[in-house]
């Protein structure tokens, strides 16, 4: 065993627990991990939702490699290289029309921040400084940092931090109807009138954005109803509302289309990416927005020295992040990931939804490569089994994620019907032994 020194503050981690048993990854290859004690353990989550191409993409690991030897560093502010506006470029050609500009960022986080940022300074752009409210979802999640935080509606990741930005939420869209649903449930439209009710509350007037999950991600896999995007986006259409899609989890192909915009239907103004955009090989994300949002910070006439949107990281649109994304690009078009998830989609659901009847099952979730099952609780805590279920899995080969009541499911593009299959096995022998 390794030196698990206690120096390393571990994020989202329940301490105590992992110092009894630690889980100690050493390794990855395809669609498996290496633990410290030798074992292949399936990665049924892509890592953290970002590696689904498959682990230790030989083309990325070049890519990065001839990066660092030729271009390891430059700067964002005030300078440009080839391979962001490259980057940018490949980006917007596949993106939902309308969306044709690229803000890079570092991570999902940052990009949820970012976006809300645009917003905000978009409506002062535009003359209205006093639209500045935002709107999240309960069971949302936006990520780690301030306005993220805000805007999250899962409420242990806000517990500790109090209000932290000028934030109301919509309910969530977990109904208990779709139980065992495949796929998209049907319907919804009330779900998202109640948008109407905030507007109500606050007035259109002081509203910037309302800021959504394709798929509620982290809460466990919360598929939107048929009608409820299409009715989000007409109603913030109707106030002058800004519509952000956060699709760090949905974008690049885990919906079975290019983005969960596309899977969906709906368009939203500004869209936040990261995770897959490299493989998880790079930390990277990038904020895409309407080209009339871009405008706005434009002008022709103003003074060569004058900057018109005052933000940035110091490794915004890395070289090596750029060339990692570029390089996982490829991969994304040429293996045709999209077609992949919608290929390997029906035997990944009837895996899960045949889980239905096992202890301990109260709902099944699916859409294309992503899923959930929500655990009924122990004595009112709705955390324990998760929590001893995830431990059960790892144990017998199988990397889940346990959050909250769920275990949640995101295996990667690449995997086989067997892998899928194996998958199923070791999550109801694990079931049946938990109490």
């Amino acid at each position: 065993m390794n030196n698990l020194s206690e120096a390393y503050w571990m994020p989202f981690t329940a301490r105590n627990g992992f110092r009894k048993g630690p889980r100690v990854i050493v390794g990855a290859e395809g669609c498996h991990y290496t633990s410290e004690d030798g074992r292949k353990v399936f990665d049924s989550l892509s890592g953290l939702w970002c590696c689904g191409f498959g682990h230790n993409r030989i083309e990325i690991a070049e890519a990065v490699k001839a990066q660092l030897t030729s271009l390891d560093y430059s700067p964002a502010f005030q300078y440009g290289h080839p391979k962001v506006f490259e980057l940018a470029d490949r980006l917007v050609e596949i993106a939902p029309k309308g969306l044709a500009h690229a803000f890079f960022t570092d991570s999902g986080s940052e990009s949820a921040d970012t976006s809300l940022k645009i917003a905000r300074a978009y409506w002062r752009m535009a003359g209205r400084p006093e639209k500045t409210k935002m709107i999240g979802r309960i069971k949302g999640y936006h990520g780690a940092n301030f306005a993220g935080t805000s805007l999250g509606g899962i409420g242990p990741n806000r517990r500790l931090f109090g209000l932290l930005a000028d934030a109301d939420h919509l309910p969530h869209t977990l109904r208990k109807e779709d139980a065992f649903s495949r796929g998209q449930p049907q319907g919804g439209e009330e779900l998202a009138d109640h948008l109407e009710d905030l507007v109500t509350l606050h007035d259109a007037s002081n509203i910037a954005a309302v800021i959504v999950e394709p798929i509620a991600g982290s809460a466990g896999v919360i598929v939107p109803p048929s009608a409820y995007l299409q009715r989000l986006r007409a109603i913030c259409d109707r106030h002058d509302i800004l519509l952000i899609f956060d699709e760090v989890i949905t974008g690049f192909g885990r919906t079975g289309e290019r983005f969960g915009s596309d899977a969906f239907g709906v368009v939203p103004d500004i869209m936040n990416l990261a995770k897959t955009l490299t493989n998880g090989a790079v930390p990277m994300g990038a904020v895409l927005v309407k080209d009339e949002i871009y405008q706005a910070f434009v002008d022709e006439s103003a003074p060569d020295h004058l900057i018109g949107f005052p933000h940035g990281y110091t490794y915004t649109g890395h070289p090596v992040g750029c060339a990692a994304a570029l390089a996982a690009l490829d991969i994304f078009d040429r293996e045709d990931m999209p077609g992949r998830v919608r290929t390997l989609a029906p035997t990944f659901e009837n895996m899960l939804h045949a889980l239905r009847g096992e202890p301990h099952i109260v709902d099944v979730r699916n859409f294309g490569l992503a899923g959930a099952i929500q655990i009924e609780p122990r004595d009112s805590d709705p955390l324990v089994r998760p929590y001893e279920l995830g431990l059960a899995c790892w144990n017998q080969g199988l990397y889940v994620r346990w959050g909250g009541d769920t275990l949640q499911f995101a295996p990667p593009f690449v995997s086989t019907v067997d892998d899928i299959e194996q998958m199923g096995e070791i999550l109801r022998l694990a079931l049946k032994k938990v109490s």
